[in-house]
């Protein structure tokens, strides 16, 4: 089994203090219908506005941890001329049904968003703990670092390509392993159930597909993917 250097290390994550904010007012409107008239309320402007913000994220407690990871991907994409802004990290220690793909603002030096992802069925009919494998037809995750590459639509409808970057994901890119959404993957964290599998791609909701898709529209260089346990 293939492992990466950060095995055994997970990002444990803090739960969300929830933040009450104060309600905004609803436009109220009438219409007639039939000779009757009938008062709607309907979002305003800024509720609708507020719909379209990221929610806040969780934090890792494991600090030390993060740091030496995000450092190594911000000095690999500076001697491969990747992005220094944005990296993914996809932690497969984590429990299926939890958070566990970061999204990683390198600037700012912390998290900003964080979904379900799910991992690789082996060609077996369900796998609820990942193994991991770069042989071209085993349907498993394979650990390592990505560079994102390009969009495209595919048979599970929008995707981004994924190129291995270590010997242990070489064959990414042969084995068509890419990110992209489907309807199993819920928007919130199921725990303790847990998803259902890919065969190896980095399957995530289609919400969380858009919100990886428009850091990559902010990126302007190619962003590292690392799926570490």
């Amino acid at each position: 089994m293939e492992k990466s250097s950060f095995e055994n290390k997970s990002l444990a994550v803090k739960k969300e203090t929830k933040v009450v904010k104060p309600k905004k007012k609803k436009q109220k409107i009438k219409t007639t219908t039939a000779g009757k008239t009938k008062t709607e309320t309907v979002p305003s402007k800024d509720e609708e506005e507020d719909d379209e913000k990221e929610e806040p994220t969780t934090s890792p407690e494991n600090a030390t941890i993060l740091n030496i990871l995000t450092k190594k991907i911000n000095n690999y994409s500076i001697q491969n001329d990747l992005s220094t802004e944005y990296c993914f990290l996809v932690d497969m220690s984590l429990p299926s049904g939890r958070n566990r793909f970061f999204i990683y603002d390198l600037k700012k030096n912390t998290i900003i968003n964080s979904g379900l992802v799910s991992h690789g069925s082996c060609n077996e009919t369900f796998l609820a703990r990942p193994r991991f494998s770069n042989a071209t037809s085993s349907g498993c995750s394979s650990l390592g670092k990505y560079k994102v590459g390009e969009f495209y639509k595919g048979k599970y409808g929008k995707s981004f390509r994924l190129y291995g970057l270590d010997d242990c994901n070489s064959n990414a890119y042969k084995r068509a392993v890419v990110i992209h959404g489907f309807d199993c993957i819920p928007d919130k964290e199921i725990y303790p159930r847990v998803l259902c599998n890919s065969f190896g791609c980095v399957m995530v909701s289609y919400n969380f597909f858009d919100k990886i898709s428009r850091i990559i529209g902010k990126s302007g260089k190619p962003i590292v993917l690392w799926i570490y346990q």
